[in-house]
């Protein structure tokens, strides 16, 4: 049988080559997307001068002259936009975190108590879900503002716990640390303390490779997180005291003040986001084949160790990415607190900021730059974690 002989690529005519080809296609096709944008931009900035609309970024220093109810940072009219944005910013940062905490807890006992072999537990855990999921987060978020907290007493009829914090519809009251000069050796005792939880568990994985001992690594870390910082505190004479909130008038003063829409929004977050987040555990859990949870058995282990020891480790693979897309969403659905004048980012800079100077284009690409920024940095932190966690194969 006669070998038919292929012609090297060099000698093939460049039309017939399929890699210079599609080297040609796709240098085309980035020339026509530079080409669309270079269309859109200029004909933006032809009509914004026709119209004659301010642009650049000299409204940030001009002054905001609206008060803004929570602010992580000293704050008031005076301030310039540049301070509404960063105020903006840190509110949004703080609603996403309470959210993926408070979601991910959820989200993991939800996600594990759906394959309960107890029917009830089991049963109302698909409840749960079936329930939150399907009802639209903007619907949520109305319903615990306008329904359930605004259902709360009046400041003077508070919900009292230990007569410390007081809850009531204008917001959750705690007591507020104020730390003076000598706190800074507890916080050099938490940061050790921190290292060393970080020693502990490297040399507990190193003896349990050994001698296949387990170490309470938990339980020991906690005690050492707590003891440590509350020793050096009572040794270096309490440097820090507590304000707490008082009533004074018709309303309290003093203290932390979680206010309504900061709980109603992270709330509704947090269950919104945590019945996903089930659903990728419980994914996660039954793709770990029988036999690895039937070996187990066999071996004698208790179902609380099969489960962190055997399903979890290798569960997490599956997890994971569906996770980091939900922390995303619970990030972005953030920015539904404009339907309760919470005061994050899109409120208040790309609201009420946007209403004042009128300067749209740099407003909302500042907004758009946020979110695609913290999107990108839980996705890469969400990325590394997955990257360590992943079963080394051998």
């Amino acid at each position: 049988m006669k070998k038919i002989k292929k012609e090297p690529q060099e000698n093939v005519a460049f039309y017939n080559n399929p890699e210079k080809r599609a080297i040609i296609y796709q240098i085309l096709a980035l020339a026509g997307i530079f080409i669309f944008t270079y269309f859109i931009l200029n004909n933006m900035f032809i009509n914004i001068e026709k119209r004659g609309i301010n642009t650049g970024f000299d409204f940030l220093s001009s002054e905001a002259g609206f008060g803004i109810v929570q602010s992580l940072i000293e704050y008031d009219e005076s301030n310039s936009h540049g301070k509404v944005f960063i105020v903006g910013l840190l509110n949004t940062i703080l609603v996403s975190a309470i959210g993926i905490f408070f979601a991910s807890i959820l989200g993991l006992l939800i996600g594990i108590g759906r394959l309960s072999k107890n029917f009830m537990i089991s049963k109302l855990c698909m409840v749960y879900v079936e329930t939150f999921r399907n009802i639209p987060i903007l619907l949520q978020i109305l319903f615990w503002y306008n329904v359930v907290l605004a259902s709360l007493p009046s400041p003077r009829q508070s919900i009292t716990y230990f007569d410390s914090i007081f809850f009531n519809n204008r917001g959750l009251y705690i007591p507020k640390p104020i730390l003076e000069s000598g706190f800074i050796a507890v916080i050099i005792a938490f940061i050790l303390a921190v290292v060393a939880c970080a020693y502990l568990v490297k040399w507990a994985r190193k003896k349990h490779d050994e001698t296949g001992e387990e170490f309470p690594v938990v339980w020991t870390s906690l005690a050492i997180l707590i003891a440590a910082p509350t020793l050096v505190f009572f040794v270096s004479g309490t440097p820090a005291t507590l304000e707490y909130a008082e009533l004074k008038g018709f309303n309290f003063r003093g203290g932390w003040t979680l206010i309504p829409e900061l709980l109603a929004l992270a709330f509704a977050l947090s269950i919104y986001t945590a019945t996903y987040i089930a659903e990728a555990v419980r994914a996660g859990i039954e793709a770990v084949p029988k036999g690895q949870k039937e070996a187990a058995h066999a071996l004698g282990l208790k179902e609380h160790i099969i489960l962190k020891k055997v399903v979890l480790p290798q569960a997490l693979r599956v997890i994971i990415p569906p996770v980091i897309n939900q922390y995303l969403n619970l990030t972005k659905n953030s920015s539904l607190a404009t339907a309760i004048g919470y005061p994050e980012l899109v409120t208040i800079f790309a609201g009420t900021s946007l209403n004042q100077v009128g300067q749209a284009i740099e407003i909302i690409l500042m907004t758009m730059a946020v979110y695609l920024t913290i999107s990108i940095v839980i996705s890469i932190i969400m990325n590394y974690i997955n990257e360590k966690i992943k079963i080394k194969e051998r």
